[in-house]
């Protein structure tokens, strides 16, 4: 029994470690895509995009290290099952109960590293992010402008020049509209402007000569003349829009979550609608964690229920099962910051629900009996045949 854990046990590790791997190398694509136009303007190198990655691993390990654990257990036992090891570990008189030891090692080791996580890496690599990303912008960012092309790289804020000259930072016929104060626009036009970036500040100044500006709130518009006006802007915003004063509950460590809600006057914002953000990011933290030893128990009559299945549809499944687990977690999650019910409730209801369906499987699995909702499905199946 020692060796049939062993090469279980490993199997699930090298599943797990393939998908991690796989999983975090997508995100990464799909970052450096989205953020192409941003790397390709600033002078910022591969391996300082690594850097800012590293940092945010710890947030992308705590959603995928669930569906990761699950997809390990899926397929070594999709697999075992496939290949008849099972039949004949069975005919030796060996249970399902007998071979849990391995995968409930393998969820546990994954729930305490995804609760390592979820209680201070998150926090931990939310800080640095933070940190990295304004020191790249104080020493290497700039600003630059395409003559003819509207600029909005900087939330709520909209350049344009027909004319630029970026070596020099000249611009001609250039204008900024200012939408980032809510209610009110402001524009200003000039006919000549100068940018200058201070990396050592992390500021860029742009500076109109002999303009006018244009604020308008509400039906109120009012229209001023200048010989000089300079808009100063936070390079740190862009590079993705950071908001490095606001404290965030989801930058929070787990103890400081627990602080708060034990003690609301220790929260920076103690508005209703921020205290439900703290509730949520209190019980996310717990309950995402557990969900990789519940789905992976919950996995495992998945896979005896499947069997023969081949793997890549097996992927295909379990993906579809972690779909239906995530979505109605992102229900839970939504639902509790919108205070429409208690985070308590929206946060624990799917890992309930796939907790009864994962007992109940692997007593029916380990009997070799078929769930009784797939002797329904299969006997609706039947009653169409026979009614076509």
């Amino acid at each position: 029994m020692k060796l049939l854990h062993r090469q279980i046990f490993t199997e699930l590790l090298k599943l797990f470690g393939l998908t991690v791997a796989c999983l975090l190398g997508l995100i990464l694509i799909g970052r450096m895509l989205q953020l192409r136009t941003l790397f390709l303007s600033q002078n910022i190198g591969f391996f300082n995009i690594l850097q800012l990655f590293f940092f945010l691993t710890p947030f992308f390990l705590l959603l995928i290290t669930p569906i990761a654990t699950m997809l390990s257990v899926f397929l070594t036992f999709l697999r075992m099952s496939t290949d008849n090891e099972l039949t004949a570990l069975k005919a030796n008189g060996v249970s399902l109960y007998r071979m849990l030891p391995a995968p409930v090692a393998f969820c546990t080791l994954c729930t305490v590293f995804t609760f390592a996580i979820s209680f201070w890496g998150l926090a931990w690599g939310m800080d640095m992010f933070k940190t990295k990303i304004y020191q790249f912008a104080r020493t290497h960012s700039k600003f630059a402008l395409q003559p003819g092309i509207f600029n909005k790289e900087f939330p709520g804020i909209t350049f344009y020049a027909h004319q630029v000259d970026n070596d020099k930072g000249l611009l001609k016929f250039a204008f900024v509209r200012d939408e980032s104060i809510k209610g009110t626009s402001v524009v200003v036009v000039a006919p000549e402007a100068r940018i200058v970036s201070s990396p050592e500040t992390a500021e860029v100044r742009i500076t109109f000569d002999k303009g006018k500006i244009y604020r308008q709130s509400g039906d109120e518009l009012n229209v001023l003349s200048f010989g000089s006006y300079s808009v100063r802007l936070d390079l740190a915003s862009l590079l993705g829009g950071f908001n490095f004063s606001e404290d965030k509950a989801k930058d929070m460590t787990f103890a400081r979550l627990s602080r708060i809600r034990k003690d609301p006057a220790r929260a920076p914002n103690q508005s209703p609608r921020f205290m439900r953000k703290v509730d949520t990011e209190y019980f996310k933290r717990l309950t995402l964690p557990l969900g990789c030893i519940i789905l992976g128990m919950f996995a495992i009559p998945i896979a005896y229920v499947f069997r023969g299945l081949k793997q890549q549809y097996g992927l295909l499944l379990s993906m579809g099962l972690f779909l239906v687990y995530y979505s109605m977690f992102s229900i839970g999650v939504s639902l509790g910051e919108g205070g429409t019910i208690p985070p308590v409730y929206g946060l624990w209801a799917p890992n309930v629900l796939y907790v009864f369906v994962a007992t109940f499987g692997i007593k029916y699995a380990n009997e070799e009996r078929t769930l009784p909702v797939i002797e329904l499905i299969q006997h609706f199946k039947e009653r169409m045949r026979a009614e076509a």
